[in-house]
Protein backbone atom coordinates (compact mmCIF):
# COMPACT_ATOMS: atom_id res chain seq x y z
CA UNK A 1 0.00 0.00 0.00
CA UNK A 2 2.89 2.25 0.93
CA UNK A 3 4.54 1.84 -2.92
CA UNK A 4 1.33 2.18 -4.07
CA UNK A 5 0.69 5.59 -2.44
CA UNK A 6 3.94 6.51 -3.64
CA UNK A 7 3.41 5.71 -6.88
CA UNK A 8 0.29 7.49 -7.34
CA UNK A 9 2.18 10.45 -5.26
CA UNK A 10 4.99 10.60 -7.95
CA UNK A 11 2.51 10.79 -11.01
CA UNK A 12 0.21 13.46 -9.29
CA UNK A 13 3.72 15.43 -8.83
CA UNK A 14 4.85 14.47 -12.32
CA UNK A 15 1.79 15.78 -13.55
CA UNK A 16 1.55 18.84 -11.70
CA UNK A 17 4.37 19.75 -13.17
CA UNK A 18 4.15 19.14 -16.56
CA UNK A 19 0.79 21.51 -16.02
CA UNK A 20 2.71 23.95 -14.88
CA UNK A 21 5.14 24.06 -17.55
CA UNK A 22 2.46 24.08 -20.29
CA UNK A 23 0.71 27.01 -18.12
CA UNK A 24 3.40 28.57 -18.14
CA UNK A 25 4.28 28.45 -21.45
CA UNK A 26 0.96 29.57 -22.69
CA UNK A 27 1.25 32.44 -20.52
CA UNK A 28 4.06 33.58 -22.29
CA UNK A 29 2.98 33.45 -25.16
CA UNK A 30 -0.27 34.65 -24.11
CA UNK A 31 1.79 38.24 -23.21
CA UNK A 32 3.73 37.52 -26.40
CA UNK A 33 0.26 37.53 -28.66
CA UNK A 34 -0.97 40.34 -26.78
CA UNK A 35 2.09 42.99 -27.37
CA UNK A 36 0.88 42.33 -31.45
CA UNK A 37 -2.41 42.03 -30.79
CA UNK A 38 -3.45 45.61 -32.82
CA UNK A 39 -1.73 43.87 -35.52
CA UNK A 40 -3.20 40.89 -35.47
CA UNK A 41 -6.84 42.34 -34.64
CA UNK A 42 -5.91 44.90 -38.11
CA UNK A 43 -4.38 41.45 -40.22
CA UNK A 44 -7.50 39.47 -39.65
CA UNK A 45 -10.14 42.72 -40.22
CA UNK A 46 -8.54 43.74 -43.28
CA UNK A 47 -8.86 41.08 -44.99
CA UNK A 48 -12.75 41.13 -44.32
CA UNK A 49 -14.65 43.68 -45.91
CA UNK A 50 -17.12 43.71 -43.10
CA UNK A 51 -17.17 47.27 -40.89
CA UNK A 52 -16.86 46.22 -37.44
CA UNK A 53 -19.02 47.90 -34.10
CA UNK A 54 -17.75 48.41 -31.06
CA UNK A 55 -20.85 48.60 -28.62
CA UNK A 56 -18.84 49.13 -25.49
CA UNK A 57 -15.87 50.49 -24.03
CA UNK A 58 -14.73 47.45 -22.63
CA UNK A 59 -15.97 45.40 -25.94
CA UNK A 60 -12.40 45.45 -27.77
CA UNK A 61 -10.73 44.90 -24.79
CA UNK A 62 -12.69 41.39 -24.85
CA UNK A 63 -11.33 41.01 -28.33
CA UNK A 64 -8.15 41.60 -27.78
CA UNK A 65 -8.15 38.90 -25.03
CA UNK A 66 -9.60 36.33 -26.93
CA UNK A 67 -7.33 37.06 -30.09
CA UNK A 68 -4.42 36.47 -27.92
CA UNK A 69 -5.42 33.68 -26.22
CA UNK A 70 -6.15 32.10 -29.38
CA UNK A 71 -2.89 32.34 -31.10
CA UNK A 72 -1.62 31.50 -27.40
CA UNK A 73 -3.43 28.24 -27.23
CA UNK A 74 -2.44 27.43 -31.01
CA UNK A 75 0.92 28.03 -30.42
CA UNK A 76 1.28 25.75 -27.22
CA UNK A 77 -0.41 22.92 -28.42
CA UNK A 78 3.14 21.14 -30.01
CA UNK A 79 4.23 21.78 -26.33
CA UNK A 80 1.61 20.53 -24.85
CA UNK A 81 1.35 17.29 -27.02
CA UNK A 82 5.39 16.72 -26.08
CA UNK A 83 4.21 17.07 -22.13
CA UNK A 84 1.19 14.86 -22.29
CA UNK A 85 3.42 12.21 -24.38
CA UNK A 86 6.11 12.31 -21.68
CA UNK A 87 3.77 11.78 -19.03
CA UNK A 88 1.98 8.86 -20.31
CA UNK A 89 5.44 7.25 -22.17
CA UNK A 90 6.66 5.17 -19.23
CA UNK A 91 2.88 3.33 -19.36
CA UNK A 92 3.32 2.46 -23.28
CA UNK A 93 5.14 -0.15 -25.13
CA UNK A 94 7.64 -0.13 -27.41
CA UNK A 95 5.08 -0.53 -30.07
CA UNK A 96 2.71 2.07 -28.63
CA UNK A 97 5.74 4.63 -28.37
CA UNK A 98 6.83 4.05 -31.91
CA UNK A 99 3.23 4.64 -33.26
CA UNK A 100 3.32 7.93 -31.14
CA UNK A 101 6.48 9.37 -32.63
CA UNK A 102 5.59 8.20 -36.07
CA UNK A 103 1.56 9.96 -36.32
CA UNK A 104 3.28 13.28 -34.06
CA UNK A 105 4.33 14.89 -36.86
CA UNK A 106 1.21 14.88 -38.62
CA UNK A 107 -0.73 15.62 -35.71
CA UNK A 108 0.97 18.52 -35.70
CA UNK A 109 -0.02 19.38 -39.31
CA UNK A 110 -3.68 18.20 -38.91
CA UNK A 111 -3.55 20.72 -35.90
CA UNK A 112 -2.71 23.48 -38.36
CA UNK A 113 -4.17 22.52 -41.48
CA UNK A 114 -7.91 22.25 -39.31
CA UNK A 115 -7.13 25.87 -38.58
CA UNK A 116 -6.11 27.55 -42.06
CA UNK A 117 -9.34 25.57 -43.24
CA UNK A 118 -11.93 27.10 -40.72
CA UNK A 119 -10.38 30.16 -41.26
CA UNK A 120 -10.12 30.18 -45.59
CA UNK A 121 -12.59 28.25 -46.26
CA UNK A 122 -15.23 27.67 -44.06
CA UNK A 123 -15.44 31.05 -42.33
CA UNK A 124 -15.58 33.47 -45.50
CA UNK A 125 -18.05 30.80 -46.95
CA UNK A 126 -20.70 30.47 -44.15
CA UNK A 127 -20.56 33.93 -43.18
CA UNK A 128 -20.87 35.38 -46.97
CA UNK A 129 -23.86 32.84 -46.89
CA UNK A 130 -25.95 34.57 -43.72
CA UNK A 131 -25.02 38.42 -44.77
CA UNK A 132 -26.46 37.68 -48.10
CA UNK A 133 -29.47 36.58 -46.28
CA UNK A 134 -29.94 40.06 -45.15
CA UNK A 135 -30.58 41.59 -48.84
CA UNK A 136 -30.78 44.66 -49.59
CA UNK A 137 -34.09 45.02 -47.27
CA UNK A 138 -31.60 45.20 -44.25
CA UNK A 139 -28.58 47.04 -42.65
CA UNK A 140 -26.12 44.33 -41.66
CA UNK A 141 -24.00 45.38 -38.95
CA UNK A 142 -21.37 43.48 -36.62
CA UNK A 143 -20.10 43.96 -33.85
CA UNK A 144 -16.68 43.07 -32.96
CA UNK A 145 -17.33 40.92 -30.08
CA UNK A 146 -19.75 38.86 -31.93
CA UNK A 147 -17.37 38.44 -35.18
CA UNK A 148 -14.40 37.24 -33.32
CA UNK A 149 -16.42 35.03 -31.06
CA UNK A 150 -18.18 33.26 -33.98
CA UNK A 151 -14.72 33.11 -35.76
CA UNK A 152 -13.34 31.21 -32.67
CA UNK A 153 -16.39 29.49 -32.32
CA UNK A 154 -15.65 27.84 -35.69
CA UNK A 155 -12.09 27.42 -36.78
CA UNK A 156 -11.06 25.84 -33.33
CA UNK A 157 -13.12 22.64 -33.03
CA UNK A 158 -12.62 22.03 -37.03
CA UNK A 159 -8.36 22.01 -36.32
CA UNK A 160 -9.57 19.77 -33.31
CA UNK A 161 -11.65 17.09 -35.53
CA UNK A 162 -9.28 17.30 -38.37
CA UNK A 163 -7.26 15.22 -35.88
CA UNK A 164 -9.54 12.65 -37.08
CA UNK A 165 -8.28 10.60 -39.13
CA UNK A 166 -4.44 10.41 -37.19
CA UNK A 167 -6.50 9.35 -34.15
CA UNK A 168 -7.97 6.46 -35.70
CA UNK A 169 -4.69 5.82 -37.63
CA UNK A 170 -2.86 5.80 -34.28
CA UNK A 171 -6.00 3.53 -32.42
CA UNK A 172 -5.74 1.05 -35.07
CA UNK A 173 -1.66 0.75 -34.94
CA UNK A 174 -1.60 -0.18 -31.49
CA UNK A 175 -4.72 -2.40 -31.60
CA UNK A 176 -7.94 -0.71 -29.75
CA UNK A 177 -9.91 0.05 -32.74
CA UNK A 178 -9.95 -1.77 -36.26
CA UNK A 179 -11.73 -1.10 -39.89
CA UNK A 180 -15.00 -3.52 -39.42
CA UNK A 181 -15.75 -1.63 -36.20
CA UNK A 182 -15.46 1.72 -37.72
CA UNK A 183 -17.91 -0.09 -40.01
CA UNK A 184 -20.18 -0.99 -37.82
CA UNK A 185 -20.25 2.50 -35.57
CA UNK A 186 -20.41 4.47 -39.20
CA UNK A 187 -24.13 5.47 -38.22
CA UNK A 188 -23.81 6.41 -34.68
CA UNK A 189 -20.39 8.26 -35.60
CA UNK A 190 -22.71 10.12 -38.46
CA UNK A 191 -25.30 11.47 -35.71
CA UNK A 192 -22.17 12.71 -33.42
CA UNK A 193 -20.76 14.33 -36.64
CA UNK A 194 -23.70 15.89 -37.11
CA UNK A 195 -24.59 16.87 -33.70
CA UNK A 196 -21.34 18.55 -33.70
CA UNK A 197 -21.39 20.47 -36.95
CA UNK A 198 -24.68 21.43 -35.16
CA UNK A 199 -23.12 23.44 -32.13
CA UNK A 200 -20.13 24.91 -33.91
CA UNK A 201 -22.27 26.60 -36.60
CA UNK A 202 -25.08 28.75 -36.84
CA UNK A 203 -28.72 27.61 -36.23
CA UNK A 204 -29.33 27.29 -39.59
CA UNK A 205 -29.26 24.04 -42.49
CA UNK A 206 -27.03 25.29 -44.90
CA UNK A 207 -23.96 26.16 -42.04
CA UNK A 208 -24.21 23.21 -40.79
CA UNK A 209 -24.34 20.89 -43.93
CA UNK A 210 -20.91 23.32 -44.93
CA UNK A 211 -19.43 21.93 -42.17
CA UNK A 212 -20.67 18.42 -41.91
CA UNK A 213 -19.48 17.62 -45.12
CA UNK A 214 -15.64 17.58 -44.66
CA UNK A 215 -16.11 15.97 -41.22
CA UNK A 216 -17.56 13.45 -42.93
CA UNK A 217 -14.78 12.99 -45.44
CA UNK A 218 -12.30 13.02 -42.86
CA UNK A 219 -14.48 10.02 -41.00
CA UNK A 220 -14.69 8.26 -44.12
CA UNK A 221 -10.30 9.19 -45.02
CA UNK A 222 -9.72 7.76 -41.69
CA UNK A 223 -11.61 4.26 -42.41
CA UNK A 224 -9.51 3.84 -45.26
CA UNK A 225 -6.26 5.01 -43.79
CA UNK A 226 -7.34 2.90 -40.84
CA UNK A 227 -7.60 -0.54 -43.76
CA UNK A 228 -4.36 0.64 -44.83
CA UNK A 229 -2.19 0.63 -41.10
CA UNK A 230 -4.89 -2.88 -40.19
CA UNK A 231 -3.48 -4.74 -43.96
CA UNK A 232 0.65 -3.24 -43.21
CA UNK A 233 -0.22 -4.31 -39.32
CA UNK A 234 -1.56 -7.86 -40.23
CA UNK A 235 0.90 -8.85 -42.49
CA UNK A 236 3.71 -7.69 -40.43
CA UNK A 237 2.52 -9.79 -37.87
CA UNK A 238 2.25 -12.93 -40.14
CA UNK A 239 5.06 -12.47 -41.14
CA UNK A 240 6.61 -12.17 -37.28
CA UNK A 241 4.20 -15.73 -37.06
CA UNK A 242 6.25 -17.30 -39.87
CA UNK A 243 9.33 -16.25 -38.61
CA UNK A 244 8.81 -17.66 -35.25
CA UNK A 245 7.33 -20.80 -37.01
CA UNK A 246 10.75 -21.52 -39.07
Amino acid sequence: MGEKNMNIMEHASEFRKRLIIVLGSFIVLFGAAFSYVDQIYNWIVDASTIKLTVLGPTEILWVYFVLAGFFAITAVFPIALFHVWRFISPALSKDEKKAFFLYLPAIILFFFTGIGFGYYVLFPNILAFLTSLAGDEMNTMFTAEKYFRFLLNLTLPIAILFELPILVMFLTRIGIINPELLAKTRKVSYFVLTVVSTLVTPPDLVSAILVLAPLILLYELGMMLSKIVYRKKLKFMGGEGMGVKG
